[in-house]
């Protein structure tokens, strides 16, 4: 995953109901939930609720799916899981400090 991407991921999950919604939907898992249960289990206004999802879409980490009049919104969980790993990826691997600088 690039910076640039990874970024992007992390600025749409650094609101706190996007956050707390994108969270919903993990709990939720792979069958997903329609957008009328997301505003009432996150208690959102439809609109607000729209822009919030619409983040979270353009941001790769939600997939939203039309079945008949719902839509059916899911984690993108290869995506998480992606972006985990990115943050992780050099964990513990050290710095590379200049001669004479500063711990």
């Amino acid at each position: 995953m690039r910076e640039v991407d990874a970024a992007a991921k992390l600025a749409a999950l650094g609101h706190e109901a996007r956050l707390g919604v994108f969270r919903l939907l993990v709990r939720a898992g792979p069958e997903g939930v329609s957008i009328g249960e997301i505003g009432r289990l996150a208690a959102m206004a439809p609109s607000t609720l729209a822009h919030h999802l619409g983040a979270l879409v353009s941001a790769g980490l939600v997939t939203q799916e039309k079945r008949g009049r719902e839509t059916i919104n899911r984690a993108e969980f290869a995506a998480m899981h992606a972006l985990l790993a990115f943050v992780q990826e050099e964990c513990c691997a050290g710095v590379a400090r200049e001669a004479g600088t500063a711990a």
